[in-house]
């Protein structure tokens, strides 16, 4: 079944990958001594920014991680942003937010693993004290769901409110809430999200 939240999905996608893809092809196609235009500038402003916010989450020496990031942060401010012009963010499915999160979470045990090496990376379920296994895992269990429900749970409350909004009021243009509930939670919920990734993610490492 073709849910409205796949179709966004794909249309979010059918925009992001060629945008990003014509836009890195752009800038490694220009000489080296070529002056940097506005695109080129915009370009690695991106780039910059989220390197350095992976720099500070993460440490410089975890620049392997930009991509994921990147992509991460670029997916959910293009999804959340989409209650502006009157969509249904796919954020605003518990499919999607779940599926990040998933993705999230396979990353923190695969690179913990890879870090810690298998023996360091069981010691860790008993420790402080070998009774906590139980809550641990169950602590590492919840992880994903707890990051999935929490962006689903803001995101889907902005988009009820503002359905209503427009259900009750349908002439008015709801300016300020569109910028509360879709324009700043959109930004933070993406801040929160991809700064709990990083943390998630380092922390693991060791």
């Amino acid at each position: 079944m073709i849910t409205t939240t796949i179709t966004v999905t794909w249309a979010i996608m059918a925009i992001i990958i060629p945008a990003f893809w014509q836009a890195a092809r752009y800038v490694t196609s220009r000489p080296p001594t070529a002056v940097p235009d506005t695109l080129q500038n915009s370009i690695e402003f991106i780039l910059d920014g989220i390197t350095a916010f992976v720099d500070a989450s993460m440490g410089a020496a975890r620049r392997g991680f930009v991509p994921y990031i990147g992509s991460l942060a670029i997916f959910l401010v293009v999804a959340n942003l989409t209650g502006l012009i009157g969509v249904r963010p796919p954020s605003a499915d518990l499919s999607t937010t779940l599926a990040l999160a998933t993705l999230t979470f396979l990353n923190i045990q695969y690179y913990g693993l890879r870090a810690k090496g298998l023996r360091a990376y069981i010691k860790g379920f008993f420790e402080p004290i070998p009774l906590m296994l139980p809550l641990n895992i169950i602590s590492s269990l919840a992880l994903p769901f707890s990051m999935a429900f929490r962006l689903f749970g803001n995101l889907m409350g902005g988009s009820m409110i503002m359905g209503l909004i427009y259900r009750f009021a349908p002439l008015l243009v709801p300016v300020l809430p569109h910028m509360y509930f879709d324009l700043f939670a959109g930004l933070m919920q993406t801040f929160i999200f991809t700064m709990l990734t990083m943390t998630f993610i380092a922390d693991a490492m060791g």
